[in-house]
């Protein structure tokens, strides 16, 4: 059995834009950046709980649409603040499918 789980294609996801798979816990917050990057994130910022996905992504970041907290979007981590961060899942393109590795299911299952 794959440790992947296919959600849609790339061309779903309009560049520098992003979609959201919805799961137990709430939302992940699928990105395409200009280069075509594919990144899965917690859609909720630690701060306020602002949706990521509605954010300005630039390059491999995104910023919070409330307070411009910054995300890099490999690790998680606020940048330019002590403590805060989001969940990434692991994701990989296929002949033009996104797959997110299943541990985003299985941990929002868990996680209620």
């Amino acid at each position: 059995m794959t440790d992947f789980i296919d959600i849609g294609a790339v061309e779903d996801i309009p560049v520098r834009a992003a979609r959201l798979v919805k799961t137990n816990h709430g939302c992940i917050a699928v990105f395409r950046n200009a280069d075509d990057k594919i990144f899965a994130i917690d859609d909720k910022c630690p701060h306020k709980g602002g949706p990521l996905s509605n954010g300005i992504q630039h390059g491999e970041s995104i910023t919070c649409p409330l307070h411009n907290w910054v995300f890099d979007l490999n690790s998680g981590q606020a940048q330019g603040v002590d403590e805060g961060s989001v969940k990434t899942y692991p994701t990989k393109v296929v002949e033009g499918r996104i797959l997110i590795h299943k541990c985003a299911l299985q941990i929002a299952v868990a996680a209620e």
